[in-house]
C-alpha cells in the first residue's frame, strides 16, 4: 500500500512537510506497512528537491526524455520513482474539515 500526497503536492509541500507527515503517520501506527511518494506532478524542480531530499517516492508525470533522467537520479539516492499516479484507497479531499478523531480512525483503518 502506498500513502500518496495529493496531485502536484510537491510543489506546494515540498519534501520537508511531507517527509514529517510520513514519519507522524508512522509512529502514529507503527505496524503499518506502506510505502510514501510524494507527487511532484510535471514540476522537475520539486521532483528534484524530493529526491535530493531522499524522500521515499517520487511520482512524476512530465515529459518522458525528463522522466528517464529524474529515474536515473532517482536511483543513485535510493529514492523509488514511478510516472503514473496510484489509484486511491482512500481519498481525505472530501472530510478536509473532519475532527481530527474521525480523520485519526479512517488513517488507523486503512493501515492496520
Amino acid at each position: 500500500m502506498a500513502l500518496a500526497s495529493a496531485p502536484g503536492a510537491g510543489s506546494y509541500v515540498g519534501p520537508g512537510w511531507f517527509g514529517a507527515l510520513v514519519r507522524a503517520a508512522r509512529e502514529a501506527v507503527p505496524d503499518a506497512r506502506f510505502s510514501a511518494l510524494l507527487d511532484c506532478g510535471d514540476d522537475v524542480g520539486a521532483a528534484l528537491a524530493a529526491i535530493r531530499s531522499e524522500i521515499e517516492g517520487v511520482v512524476f508525470t512530465g515529459r518522458a526524455d525528463v522522466a528517464r533522467r529524474l529515474a536515473d537520479i532517482s536511483r543513485q539516492h535510493g529514492v523509488q520513482f514511478v510516472t503514473d499516479r496510484p489509484t486511491p484507497a482512500l481519498d481525505l479531499g472530501d472530510d478536509f474539515f473532519a475532527s481530527p478523531e474521525i480523520l485519526g480512525r479512517c488513517c488507523a483503518d486503512l493501515l492496520t
